[in-house]
């Protein structure tokens, strides 16, 4: 009776092993990585800066921010912002940036344009012939990244 205790024993004790091993060697395999994002060269300090991470190209350009990934606010000094999102699987993502001047959480607009600066990834100027999309803004995450977001005013 005995001996059977100690063979199912050192059957659980294997099985919690075999799964405990599964679970390192599936994190190995899916690794995480983090996105560090700049803003500089803001006109004023007044505000908060918006970042938003997205991951789907039907999210974006996301003018009321309720379709994003990941999200951060974050205060300005020295005429900059940063934040960096952490943990992200290896993926397609692009960011939208605000500086949300009145710190509502909104663009502001005046007849058509905003009259609060925005900056998306991978554009440095925005216009009817360059409207921002997900394709043109994405860029692949494989490894730890930095990148910097121009803030535009119009």
């Amino acid at each position: 009776m005995v001996s059977l205790f100690k063979k199912q024993r050192v059957l659980y004790v294997g099985i919690i092993l075999i799964v405990l091993i599964s679970a390192f060697k599936e994190q190995s395999e899916n690794p995480l990585f983090s996105l560090a994002v700049k803003v500089e060269n803001l006109s004023n300090e007044k505000g908060v800066v918006v970042i938003a991470l997205y991951t789907r190209e039907d999210s974006f350009p996301d003018e009321h921010y309720e379709k994003y990934y990941q999200i951060s606010t974050n205060v300005i000094s020295n005429r900059s912002a940063s934040y960096t999102f952490n943990n992200l699987p290896t993926g397609k993502y692009a960011i939208n940036v605000l500086h949300d001047e009145n710190n509502d959480g909104e663009i502001d607009k005046g007849l058509v344009l905003p009259k609060e600066g925005i900056g998306f990834s991978n554009y440095h100027s925005i216009g009817i012939f360059n409207k921002p999309t997900f394709n043109k803004a994405s860029f692949n995450i494989r490894s730890d990244t930095n990148i910097k977001v121009k803030v535009i005013y119009f």
